[in-house]
């Protein structure tokens, strides 16, 4: 069992892309990783008010997250 949905985070960069940090997250849940990748643009121009030289985007899970990824109690 993976993630429930995708959410997607809007990062502003310095001059070549460097030194990004995340400034916005998108309301939106995708259903699939392909699904926020395919809404990239979009959300770039949508979120294009805020102040940095490069804006970017990046998709990941979110909602439940597999059991196994985490410590296991000691008993």
């Amino acid at each position: 069992m993976g993630a429930a949905y995708f959410i997607m985070a809007i990062l502003g960069c310095g001059d070549a892309q460097a030194d990004c940090r995340e400034v916005r997250l998108v309301e939106t849940r995708y259903e699939s990783a392909a699904a926020c990748a395919a809404a990239t643009s979009a959300m770039l121009y949508r979120n294009s008010d805020i102040d940095y030289p490069v804006l970017m985007s990046r998709c990941r899970p979110a909602g439940p997250i597999m059991a196994a990824n985490q410590a296991k109690p000691r008993g």
